[in-house]
């Protein structure tokens, strides 16, 4: 995908301060803590076209809206994922900002976890 200059520059800002995972990380949190929550960030078109078959949508454009009504922990560990792993840094940074401790960014995202074979609905 060709991304804009303003869209890199804002998620090359985030990422300095968001953790990112890898797929495996993902997998290998998601299965020593049964309370972890992984979370796609997409559009509402891309999860329907398919997702994680353990995952919740909240789409980046409401994420700001609904994370606390969903998750009020702050304490709560939340993976988040997107297409390609730029907008899930930016909603981890926003969580972040909101006072989230526990927060990740998939590197690679949805392509990444298809290629490394995760299980998927649609």
């Amino acid at each position: 995908m060709n991304h804009s200059p303003g869209f890199l520059k804002l998620v090359g800002d985030a990422k300095k301060s968001v953790n990112e995972i890898s797929v495996a990380e993902a997998r290998a949190k998601l299965a020593t803590n049964p309370k972890a929550v992984l979370l796609d960030v997409r559009e509402d078109s891309e999860w329907n076209a398919g997702h994680a078959v353990e995952a919740v949508h909240l789409g980046k454009g409401i994420l700001e809206r609904d994370l606390e009504k969903l998750y009020p922990d702050p304490q709560t560990e939340i993976i988040m994922y997107c297409g390609g792993g730029f907008r899930s840094a930016l909603t981890c940074d926003a969580a972040q900002r909101m006072g989230y401790k526990k927060v990740h960014s998939v590197i690679g995202g949805y392509k990444g976890m298809v290629a490394a074979d995760w299980p998927m609905k649609k």
